[in-house]
């Protein structure tokens, strides 16, 4: 997984980078294909955003999170990733196995 942290407004921090890294890496455990992930940290005034793409082969996952903390837009972001890669997951799985008859 190739990974692209950008700062909008903002520096990002060693803790930050790693913060978002660690975060980030947790969601390879739905889809071990995935390809790159990029994420835009923003800091306007009061608001702090929090945007990432997922590429996982031709399909693009988006999610975003806004907050007035940076790590808990973070946090809000990677459930956000989380549910829709799961989706994502049963969605392919049960394309897969739509033709086949399993006994019981």
């Amino acid at each position: 997984m190739q990974m692209n942290i950008t700062g909008r407004h903002i520096d990002i921090t060693d803790s930050l980078h790693a913060y978002t890294e660690e975060k980030m890496k947790r969601l390879e455990k739905h889809c071990d294909h995935i390809g790159n992930v990029h994420v835009i940290l923003t800091l306007e005034k009061d608001r702090k955003k929090a945007e990432a793409t997922i590429q996982i082969g031709k399909k693009d996952i988006y999610a975003d999170s806004e907050n007035t903390d940076l790590y808990k837009a973070l946090d809000d972001l990677s459930k956000k990733l989380d549910r829709q890669l799961k989706r994502h997951k049963e969605k392919t799985q049960s394309h897969r196995n739509n033709g086949k008859f399993t006994e019981q």
